[in-house]
């Protein structure tokens, strides 16, 4: 399993709520953020600047480079994102719900059989790809995950095991209780829109 420091870059895609909460997570814990979004750098600007020096404004090509990507963006913009760049071999956290339409955010995504992140993983080839942050509405990644009653869980799944260990250590280093929900189709049917975890909020008591 690879060391953290592996990915001391992180790339996310989409300056939403969840995309900035992470950003704000990843630049406290020493990571260098690259945010990037379909509109370009130069809409970020406040963005950045209100996350610190460790962030910075990138074009989407630029903010897919890193090993370890974050998607934060509508689910139905995910195609857009298949020729950003090679997708294989990387780690992609993938943090969408199946909406069908944003602002407001309504109606579902036909997948077919599918899970939501079975669906985008056929869009990136070779992609090593965690379903994680998804259930959780922006507000509770933002907050701060240790609380006197426990720390804020949040649920990841995914079919590769180096790079669940990958987003694991880095929930941890955040301060969420990380909880392995098995694959992307188990785990994905229990965590996507409508599934039995979808916007459900829970704290793990540590017993020591």
């Amino acid at each position: 399993m690879g060391s953290m420091a592996e990915h001391s870059t992180i790339g996310i895609l989409g300056a939403g709520e969840i995309g900035r909460a992470v950003a704000d997570k990843a630049v406290r814990h020493g990571h260098e953020v690259l945010i990037g979004n379909s509109r370009g750098p130069e809409t970020l600007k406040a963005v950045v600047e209100q996350l610190g020096p460790k962030a910075h404004a990138v074009t989407a090509e630029e903010a897919a480079q890193p090993d370890l990507v974050f998607f934060a963006v509508p689910f139905f913009a995910v195609p857009s994102l298949t020729s950003l760049t090679d997708w294989s071999g990387k780690i992609v956290v993938d943090t969408t719900n199946q909406f069908a339409e944003a602002n407001p955010w309504r109606g579902r995504y036909d997948v077919g059989d599918l899970t939501g992140s079975e669906w985008v993983a056929q869009r990136l080839p070779g992609a090593r790809i965690v379903k994680a942050f998804n259930s959780l509405f922006a507000a509770f990644i933002a907050a701060d995950p240790q609380h006197e009653e426990g720390r804020q869980v949040v649920f990841y799944a995914g079919d590769d095991a180096d790079a669940k260990a990958a987003v694991a250590a880095l929930l941890d280093q955040f301060g969420f209780a990380a909880l392995d929900l098995g694959g992307l189709r188990e785990g994905g049917r229990l965590m996507q829109l409508d599934g039995p975890l979808s916007a459900r909020h829970f704290l793990l008591q540590d017993a020591d």
